[in-house]
């Protein structure tokens, strides 16, 4: 018997794409099937709650995850990568450097300070590895016959933001935490402000008017929703602009 999106408490978005609320953090998870091959986009906070996703993901594909797209390297978007031990795993160029070692110690201390339990917050990082693929511009994926295409948009809400577009009716947009629509979007220490209303602009030229739009956090949004956070922190960041 198939199952569907919402028997598993997953939004079905379009046609073989879907996405999750995941607990906690309120950050999206989502899934791009294709003939014989799945896209995972982000993979959670956790090792335990990377190897949910990869459970569910399997039954809504009828097959296990074969990619996986890290949107931009904050833990609760990457600590469940480790689950998808098999997947070929794609990040924005210079996101390795992040991953790496170096930068382990600081990942795991903001999941320990936003309330990730220490003992699971230490395994995810144990566990981390950097991704394959670096993504500098724009690549395409081919999911068994069903083209994605992955976009290097940023700097932005972090020096690393990869996009993930989804042809179809409509086109979705995974846009990671470049968009948030739960709250207001997030600027910490790895931000780059002064690039991120640049980094919109991109997105919106990619996914055009008539997209649906999946922020890293909160429900999917229309352009014009993306455009109002544009010129939002613009304002924020004391971003000058032209006319748009």
């Amino acid at each position: 018997m198939t199952v569907t999106w919402e028997e598993l408490g997953w939004e079905r978005l379009a046609s073989g794409v879907g996405r999750c609320r995941l607990p906690g953090w309120d950050c999206t998870a989502g899934l791009v099937v294709g003939a014989g091959a799945a896209l995972m986009v982000d993979a959670g906070s956790s090792l335990e709650e990377g190897g949910r996703l990869r459970a569910r993901a399997a039954e809504l594909a009828g097959g296990d995850v074969t990619h996986l797209a890290l949107t931009h390297p904050h833990f609760d978007h990457v600590f469940g990568a480790a689950a998808f031990a098999d997947a070929e795993v794609f990040g924005a160029v210079g996101v390795d450097t992040v991953l790496a070692h170096a930068g382990r110690a600081e990942l795991r201390a903001d999941a320990v300070r936003n309330g990730l339990d220490e003992r699971a917050a230490g395994a995810a990082v144990d566990a981390l590895a950097p991704p394959r693929h670096h993504v500098s511009g724009e690549w395409t994926l081919d999911l068994g016959g069903r083209q994605v295409l992955l976009a290097n948009v940023g700097p932005g809400h972090t020096a690393h933001d990869l996009v993930v577009l989804v042809p179809g009716d409509p086109e979705v947009v995974f846009c990671g935490d470049l968009v948030e629509e739960s709250g207001e979007p997030q600027a910490g220490p790895d931000a780059v402000p002064s690039r991120w209303p640049d980094a919109l602009d991109r997105l919106l030229g990619l996914g055009g008017e008539d997209a649906l739009y999946v922020p890293g956090h909160g429900a999917a949004v229309d352009a014009s929703f993306v455009r109002a956070q544009r010129d939002a922190l613009a304002a924020r960041f004391g971003v000058s602009r032209g006319p748009s």
